[in-house]
């Protein structure tokens, strides 16, 4: 492994330079008291640096000159991988040397892993990590309260997430829990419901019996003040009453009561002397007209800045990959352009029906719940122009940009399905979206949906768009699929088939590149093959963190950049409302698939008319770890 490091001048939270590091070749597997220690030596050296930055070394005993000398001197001279003590020696020395100690206590670090890790979430809080996104201060009480916690999403989601950041130690340490629902609970009957979703292993359960400690439960309705007061006064007893407190409300509700809800906790409950930040789940309204003014009821209540409108999908860890995949590479910029590029295909299939979800699901169909939120975001960072920065802002403007040259969707180029039962299936795969008993008999809502769309812009003028999901298919996938343009003056006698770029987003994460490569031997035949970046086989023993203990961690940190914005809100539903009115009005019936396969074929004669071709040859095998 060979570690680089990379100064980049940055003018943000008064931090006047930060150093990134550049791994290249292997991941980093130093090991320490034979545990793997993956990135922490970088890591420690990072902080070091910023240390160096923060306290304008100049102005001490030493210069920036001098200790970059030291820097290099070491990096010649150093055998690399060593042990994380020897190195981390080498930062308590130079640390001592250019006394830069109160910034980070260097001489804290021993030999051991956890040891090392604990110093590094202690840095993350310090002043010197106010980087966007990396940011909080781990002293001030923060209270998260979660309205609607006796609910499904509640118990299977938010409290397992906030149960697996309190047990890796990534919350700030004066962190308590607060469930507000109709419901008449007590703490245990709320972990009772949550047990069998947390995973909590032998080992942990002293820690899992620290988080329940730190947990509160508060019943209430949801439309009358004086219960929100009452919240109120539970949440200040639990704050010092001098100094900052911050408050995190978390609306895991249903749509019809987010303005009450909201309208409570603006006029009763909150803080006074630290921020307030409320998280809003999805759906963000029906179509253009309720998710204005829903958009506008928040508006006139809380700042944008406060405001966290959460899709879970932009938390996944190769959601959040493209950014880096498109702009940090200099191997796609130039072929990322209608030029190159002949259709993009953004998939999202479950190979499961409704399982008795069916009532809810039928009141807003897969394109409200799945292609206007989810596979919209994804085309938006495929297809937006490169920010400024990767300040959170920078990059959300580029979206709402690209969306903006989105013309409204038609039902000319949509395709809708419903699954009906397969005769020759087994349990569930007998019946059909129909035979869901919570569906209303003779429900023409679609479980399946492809939508073409086209940018006009320079970069993707005449390139297809192509967002297809649906329930009951043939496997579980998501993913991303850039096929390029047939190759001209071709030699082979129309052999080749496309190349395409796959970013899978689940399961699995990977990203591999389609391609034609001679067969081995002695014949001059050719075939379909692969370069290949699997995650688990790449980065064997990490560990992919959930989406929403991203994004949870993202609101305690104050970093907007995976949350939707209410202006590209607002461009999703002018894109897709007309459609939604139509299939409404003029009673559209779904064309009917058979459960257990790709859906329509109507569906893939689209794909085909608009520059997709699938050949049915090839099926990525996802490497062993």
């Amino acid at each position: 492994m060979r570690i680089q490091p990379v100064f980049c001048a940055r003018h943000q939270s008064g931090l006047l330079a930060s150093v990134a590091f550049r791994q290249s070749s292997a991941v980093c597997e130093v090991k320490s008291s034979g545990e793997k220690c993956g990135f922490v030596a970088s890591r420690v050296f990072l902080l070091l640096l910023q240390g160096v930055y923060k306290s304008g070394i100049s102005e001490k005993s030493g210069n920036s000159t001098d200790f970059l000398r030291e820097v290099r001197k070491y990096w010649k001279s150093a055998d690399i991988p060593q042990q994380v003590r020897n190195f981390c020696h080498f930062c308590r020395d130079l640390g001592e040397k250019f006394k830069i100690l109160e910034f980070f206590d260097f001489r804290q670090l021993g030999g051991n892993t956890e040891e090392t890790l604990k110093l590094i979430r202690k840095s993350l809080r310090s002043p010197c990590m106010e980087l966007e996104g990396t940011h909080f201060d781990g002293n001030i009480p923060h209270i998260f309260v979660t309205f609607g916690a006796s609910g499904d999403l509640a118990k299977k989601k938010i409290y397992p997430t906030l149960w697996w950041l309190f047990r890796d130690g990534l919350l700030p340490s004066n962190t308590l829990f607060y469930g507000y629902a109709r419901s008449k609970l007590t703490v245990p009957q709320l972990r009772e419901k949550c047990e069998p979703y947390m995973k909590v292993k032998e080992d942990e359960r002293a820690r899992h019996e620290e988080f329940w400690a730190l947990n509160f439960y508060v019943a209430g309705s949801y439309d009358t003040r004086a219960d929100f007061e009452n919240l109120n006064q539970d949440l200040i007893s639990h704050e010092p009453k001098t100094g900052a407190a911050n408050r995190l409300f978390y609306l895991a509700l249903p749509p019809s009561v987010f303005e009450p809800v909201t309208v409570h906790i603006r006029n009763t409950c909150m803080g006074t002397h630290g921020w307030t930040r409320v998280i809003i789940e999805k759906p963000f309204g029906k179509d253009a007209a309720s998710s204005e003014k829903l958009s506008q009821h928040l508006a006139s209540l809380f700042p944008e800045e406060q405001i966290y409108r959460i899709d879970h999908y932009l938390g996944k860890e190769m959601v959040q990959n493209l950014i880096t995949l498109r702009f940090g590479n200099r191997i796609f910029s130039p072929a990322w352009c209608r030029e190159f590029i002949a259709s993009v295909q953004i998939t999202f299939k479950e190979p499961f029906g409704t399982q008795g979800r069916g009532g809810y699901f039928d009141e807003f169909g897969i394109i409200r719940d799945i292609m206007q939120n989810h596979l919209l975001q994804i085309l938006s960072l495929v297809a937006m122009e490169k920010p400024a920065t990767i300040h959170p802002d920078d990059i959300r403007n580029e979206k709402v940009k690209v969306l903006k040259c989105i013309p409204e969707l038609n039902a000319e180029n949509v395709v809708l399905g419903q699954y009906v039962g397969d005769p020759n299936g087994e349990g569930e795969a007998k019946l059909g979206y129909l035979d869901d008993p919570t569906v209303p008999m003779g429900s023409n809502t679609p479980t399946y949906a492809l939508a073409v769309l086209k940018i006009n812009n320079e970069r993707w003028d005449g390139v297809p768009f192509i967002l297809r999901c649906g329930k009951a298919l043939n496997e579980r996938k998501a993913e991303v699929r850039i096929q390029y343009n047939d190759v001209p003056g071709d030699i082979f006698e129309g052999k080749p088939k496309r190349n395409e770029l796959v970013i899978r987003v689940q399961p699995g994460e990977a990203v591999y590149v389609k391609m034609m490569t001679k067969t081995p031997g002695i014949s001059f035949d050719m075939e379909e093959t692969e370069l290949d970046l699997t995650y688990h086989s790449r980065y064997k023993g990490a560990k992919l963190p959930d989406a929403y203990e991203r994004l949870i961690l993202d609101v305690f940190c104050g970093s907007q950049m995976h949350f939707v914005r209410s202006d590209e809100l607002h461009e999703a539903w002018r894109i897709f409302t007309p459609l939604l009115h139509s299939i409404e009005k003029d009673k559209i019936h779904p064309i009917p698939y058979k459960y257990g396969s790709r859906g329509p074929q109507e569906a893939d004669d689209l794909c085909l008319k608009n520059n997709f071709k699938y050949y049915g040859s090839y099926k990525w095998v996802q490497p062993k770890p």
